[in-house]
C-alpha cells in the first residue's frame, strides 16, 4: 500500500482544460518516493492507500498544485533587454537568470518597446486532472 518512505511506480495521464498536457504513456513510468516532497502535494495525496493495480482518475485544485495564479508574477521588461532573442513571441516560454536567480517565464505579450512575461507556473491557477495505474509499491 502506498504510504510515506515507499518507492512507487506509476503510469499517469495530465489533462488541464480537456487538454493532455503530460503522460508517461508509452515511456518509462515515473517512479518517486511517497511523502518526499517531490511531487505536488494533492497528487500524492491522492495516491496514499493505493495499492500495485490499482487505477484511480481524480482532480487536484490549484491550491493543492501549482498554486493560484499570481497577478504580482506578470511583469514588463524592456524589449533591448531581449536583444540577442530573434524568436520571440506570445506563448512561448523562456529562460534566464537575474543576478543568481534562474527563472522560467512565458511571454504574453510583446511590442517594438516591452515585454510582458507570466512568471507563475504555467498550470498556476488551473485544475489538474489525472489518470494513474499503479505499476508497484516497493
Amino acid at each position: 500500500m502506498i504510504e510515506k518512505g515507499k518507492k512507487v511506480t506509476i503510469h499517469y495521464t495530465l489533462t488541464v482544460e480537456g487538454r493532455v498536457v503530460d503522460t508517461t504513456e508509452g515511456e518509462q513510468p515515473l517512479v518517486f518516493e511517497h511523502g518526499s516532497g517531490q511531487l505536488i502535494p494533492g497528487f500524492e495525496d491522492s495516491l496514499s492507500g493505493l495499492k500495485t493495480g490499482d487505477k484511480k482518475n481524480f482532480e487536484v485544485s490549484p491550491e493543492e498544485g501549482y498554486g493560484p495564479h499570481n497577478a504580482s508574477a506578470v511583469e514588463k521588461i524592456p524589449r533591448d533587454a531581449f536583444k540577442d532573442e530573434t524568436d520571440l513571441a506570445a506563448g512561448k516560454i523562456i529562460t534566464g537568470q537575474v543576478g543568481e536567480q534562474p527563472f522560467q517565464a512565458t511571454i504574453i505579450q510583446l511590442d517594438d518597446k516591452e515585454v510582458t512575461l507570466d512568471l507563475n507556473h504555467p498550470l498556476a491557477g488551473k485544475t489538474l486532472s489525472f489518470e494513474v495505474e499503479i505499476l508497484a509499491v516497493d
